[in-house]
């Protein structure tokens, strides 16, 4: 299930799950990996098969030189050529993703024939000082041990990283990303994307958690208001649907993707 494409030289390592169903690519948060999808793919059955990679930086694919939407774009691009899917590809997209999604959909409207977008808004300033975002500049990217290292991640360790620590050849442990990538990749993501929102005309769902700490009511309304072919999911439930809120994400999810 787990397979290595190299762009580069640099390796992109994604999850296929398989099965008869059609392709769906689905494009993971920040600080997070493919294996996130795990659960969806086992949701959507034989009808869809899951395409997950570990998007430049994250889980198990190597770090590169930027993280500007160029980069995470062309990867996808990539995955998709070395896949042979040349038709148009349904695109689900969370947080991070999400916004590589529609930005994949504007700018390579020929490889996506819809669009699902969870949680992830158009109108981005990350707090990359603050609260948000600052904890990572207190992470550390290595350690002898797993303990040393869940201890440097402090409260985000448990919950978010725990599972996905990686050994190190040589031994020891790393995180599933560096902590200055991550910075960098939400500072690349920072300003006014309408644009790009509204750069795609396939069938589009964007699934929001009605108490989003990134996604305001009032933005989540207009997206869905100024683009056409737009059908719009509420969950009662904060940024972090996927994990917080599965059964609704995935039938949510589900429901649209039997529409098309």
């Amino acid at each position: 299930m787990r397979h290595t494409l190299t762009i580069d030289g640099r390796a992109l390592s994604y999850l296929d799950f398989g099965g008869p169903g059609r392709p769906l690519l689905a494009l993971h948060g920040g600080m997070s990996e493919g294996l996130a999808f795990a659960s969806l793919a086992a949701a959507l059955g034989d009808a869809w098969r899951v395409i997950a990679p570990d998007q430049r930086g994250h889980g198990d694919s190597d770090r590169a030189a930027d993280y500007g939407r160029e980069g995470y774009l062309s990867d996808a691009v990539a995955l998709l050529d070395h896949l042979g899917l040349d038709s148009p590809v349904a695109v689900l997209g969370y947080s991070l993703g999400g916004f590589n999604a529609y930005h994949l959909a504007a700018a390579h409207p020929g490889r996506v024939s819809a669009l699902v977008d969870v949680d992830a808004t158009v109108d981005i300033e990350p707090d990359t000082a603050g609260a948000l975002f600052g904890f990572l500049r207190d992470m550390r990217y290595t350690a002898p041990t797993r303990e040393e290292l869940l201890a440097a991640a402090g409260p985000v360790g448990s919950p978010f990283v725990e599972q996905a620590l990686r050994p190190l050849p040589d031994g020891g442990w790393r995180l599933p990303f560096h902590p200055q990538d991550m910075i960098d990749s939400a500072e690349a993501c920072r300003g006014d994307h309408w644009d790009a929102w509204l750069g795609s005309r396939c069938p589009a769902l964007l699934i929001h958690g009605t108490r989003s700490q990134t996604l305001p009511q009032k933005t989540a309304d207009a997206m869905v208001a100024r683009r056409p072919g737009t059908s719009y999911t509420p969950v009662d439930g904060d940024h972090f649907l996927p994990f917080t809120h599965p059964g609704e994400f995935h039938e949510a999810v589900r429901a649209f993707l039997a529409g098309l």
